[in-house]
């Protein structure tokens, strides 16, 4: 019932647009016959566009209200939270249908998305349940409360009832009149976006969320059931998010194809392009409705416009923010960083994330062991659809610096940290979205974080990264570009690690090759690139190759870095390991047996490179026949990679496998079998039986067995 105060004559239907959304008001004929109960304008039926075929998975839910309904408690209000698009109006719909059908309640049903949609609504539910035209005259005048009056009828119902107030994304007008309160005589069901408890004091809240793969890949099956098997439609609804609407607009578009029908893959191959959130609501086409809550590319603007319309900008400047990123978990501590005042005023942010958080636009989850934000993809998609064209740029170089900041400024070893995977799905998603002012610094960062996700020894998501971050910026920077190179060779590292031999020294030769033709064979960059093919060469059993190479990278690297540079002295340690022991005395007129006291002396002692050199030094004694030596200087290695790095780390392993072979070759035959049956378990265990390191492993420890000192 629309409340009029302008003195219009009785028995006129009116239609009014409400805030935001497109609502229909209800047509109250007074002075005259009422509607008849039912009729359709009446709040006996529920206001959905389109009530879902079936009800997939919210089986828990539903048992939980049916049962509340049933026992006939009364004085219960239940509140239905989610992000838009979520299904909530869907579980009240089907809970309505159900107490109206089979459990003889009246059921009755209020859009409270606005004013103006819920007092006439609930003038309605009054005039349902026996107020008199007299009454709802007073009461639309502004003589007597209206919510009063409601409550006053709903209390002396004789039937018992459900009342769902659907949409009530504004809780604050419920308690602008008193709206929402209890009774003995029926329930209460409330749909809303606002997610905080303080809304809803007395409740018994409960998230919806998005379907489990299962459920998700059934309702497209529901609607669209000759589209596709089951696994393809679980992809596809893998592309959609699981996300209820986006589920129900994309059955409906399929099951309407007339002409030329699409399977589900072709849909599910659509949705990978830049106009994935168009494609979706073409589903509505057909539905013939206006309301923005069942577009996926407007529900969520209706939340925007709140936010303007309360002075909220920075909610809608964040959101725009973490659309540029993944719909994975985003770290909280990426967001507090003085790099965001481009964009929003540091000091707001807490501000914007609680109100997005409020609205169900983002939720906050744990992840590796860190607090983290994470909204839905269809959200950030239909967000950066949205964004002005004039705020990309800030937006992009503001979320580079962002992800720039959280990566380490210059990545070291170190135990396997899972809170840095948790960046590469942002790192990548970045790239997908920037122009080409931003890319080359957005492919620094994801290249650095290559870096640090191999030093910790995750290979995998090394390589991964690297390969991906290199495809995506060459859109924009050409395959010649110097960071395009310089993640191809962070790749190819990362192949050696992995034990793929072959791959990577291709991959490496190829960018040395590039490198050297457009920057020169003294570049830092050729330089790295050649230090990553020798280590490959080496393990292929191709020393003299092995050895040139790095001997080019050491004067490379003395020449543009100077002698003392971490990288230089890094090379140089790798003399160590890769020189013939007749060699190693003579070389560099015998100074390199002394490189570990020289890399105390300018890094540290505990310096990751002074380490490694130790660690190298080490092996050069053990080829020089030095036993006693290089055992007592690798168990001091040992102790301090484990002091730092834990006992799985690779390099604590590779420690150990050393000092197997010095134990033995001292007579501590079985202490050196011991160690070795440890390493080829971890190694095993981390790379697999197949790895190279692992076969390695295993041959010496099959020496070790058989009494071989230096297999």
């Amino acid at each position: 019932m629309t409340d009029r105060t302008d003195g219009h004559a009785e028995g006129q239907g009116r239609v009014y647009q409400s805030q935001g959304d497109q609502h229909i008001s209800e047509h109250h004929h007074y002075g005259g016959g009422r509607p008849e109960r039912g009729g359709p304008d009446s709040v006996r039926r529920p206001a959905v566009g389109r009530p879902p075929v079936v009800l997939r998975d919210r089986s828990e839910v539903m048992e939980r209200l049916r049962a509340s309904v049933a026992a006939e408690r009364g004085g219960q209000v239940y509140v239905l939270y989610g992000m838009g698009g979520s299904g909530k109006t869907a579980v009240a719909c089907a809970l309505f249908q159900e107490v109206a059908l089979q459990q003889g309640r009246v059921g009755l049903w209020v859009n409270a998305s606005d004013r103006a949609s819920l007092r006439a609504g609930m003038l309605a539910v009054a005039a349902d349940r026996g107020a008199r035209d007299a009454e709802l005259l007073a009461a639309r005048n502004g003589l007597r409360p209206a919510a009063d009056l409601a409550w006053a009828y709903l209390h002396r119902s004789v039937e018992p009832w459900l009342l769902v107030l659907d949409n009530t994304d504004e809780p604050e007008i419920l308690r602008d009149g008193d709206w929402l309160r209890t009774s003995p005589r029926g329930t209460v069901l409330v749909t809303t976006r606002r997610a905080a408890a303080r809304w809803w004091p007395g409740a018994e809240l409960q998230y919806i969320g998005v379907l489990p793969r299962e459920d998700a890949a059934l309702v497209l099956r529901d609607l669209a059931p000759d589209s596709g098997t089951t696994e393809q439609a679980a992809r596809v609804a893998d592309r959609l998010g699981r996300l209820p609407l986006a589920l129900t607009l994309a059955g409906g578009f399929l099951s309407r194809q007339v002409i030329d029908p699409w399977t589900m893959d072709t849909y599910g191959d659509r949705l990978d392009g830049d106009e994935r959130v168009q494609l979706i609501d073409r589903g509505a086409d057909a539905l013939s409705e206006a309301d923005p809550r069942h577009l996926v590319g407007l529900t969520w603007q209706l939340t925007l416009d709140t936010f303007e319309a309360r002075r909220l900008p920075e909610a809608v400047a964040l959101l725009r923010l973490l659309a540029r990123f993944a719909a994975e978990p985003l770290p909280l501590t990426l967001l507090d960083h003085a790099g965001i005042g481009a964009v929003l005023p540091r000091a707001r942010t807490e501000t914007a994330l609680r109100a997005l958080l409020d609205q169900s636009l983002s939720e906050l989850v744990d992840a590796a062991g860190a607090r983290c934000v994470q909204s839905h993809g269809i959200l950030l998609d239909s967000v950066s659809a949205a964004t002005p064209a004039d705020l990309v740029t800030i937006l992009d170089t503001t979320a580079v610096r962002l992800l720039d900041a959280a990566v380490p400024g210059v990545p070291d070893a170190g135990p396997h940290d899972p809170r840095l995977r948790l960046l590469v799905p942002h790192a990548l998603a970045l790239l997908g979205h920037v122009g080409e002012p931003s890319a080359a610094d957005a492919l620094a960062a994801a290249t650095r974080l290559a870096v640090a996700l191999h030093r910790t020894g995750d290979y995998l998501s090394a390589w991964e990264t690297a390969r991906n971050a290199a495809d995506l910026a060459r859109r924009h920077l050409g395959a010649d570009h110097r960071a395009v190179l310089a993640a191809r060779s962070r790749a190819g590292r990362a192949l050696f690690r992995l034990g793929r031999y072959a791959e990577a020294e291709a991959a490496l030769r190829a960018v040395r090759d590039a490198q050297e033709r457009l920057f020169g064979a003294g570049d830092p960059d050729t330089a790295d690139s050649g230090y990553g093919l020798q280590l490959v060469l080496a393990n292929l059993g191709r020393r003299d190759e092995s050895v040139a190479l790095l001997r080019d990278t050491v004067a490379a690297r003395r020449s543009a870095l100077g002698p003392a540079h971490p990288l230089t002295l890094r090379a140089r340690a790798g003399l160590l390991e890769t020189l013939p022991a007749a060699d190693v005395a003579a070389e560099e007129g015998g100074s390199l047996l002394t490189l570990p006291s020289e890399c105390e002396r300018v890094l540290g002692p505990d310096h990751t490179v002074t380490l490694g050199a130790r660690h190298n030094h080490a092996w050069a004694l053990y080829l020089l026949g030095r036993f006693d030596e290089a055992d007592r200087e690798i168990r001091q290695v040992v102790e301090a990679y484990e002091r730092r790095f834990g006992p799985v780390y690779p390099v604590v392993l590779a420690a150990r496998q050393l000092l197997s072979r010095t134990r033995a070759a001292l007579g501590h035959v079985e202490e050196g079998i011991a160690l070795m049956t440890d390493v080829v378990e971890r190694r095993e265990r981390g790379l697999g039986p197949e790895h190279p390191f692992t076969v390695a492993s295993r041959r010496l420890l099959d020496a070790h067995r058989s009494g071989g000192r230096r297999p």
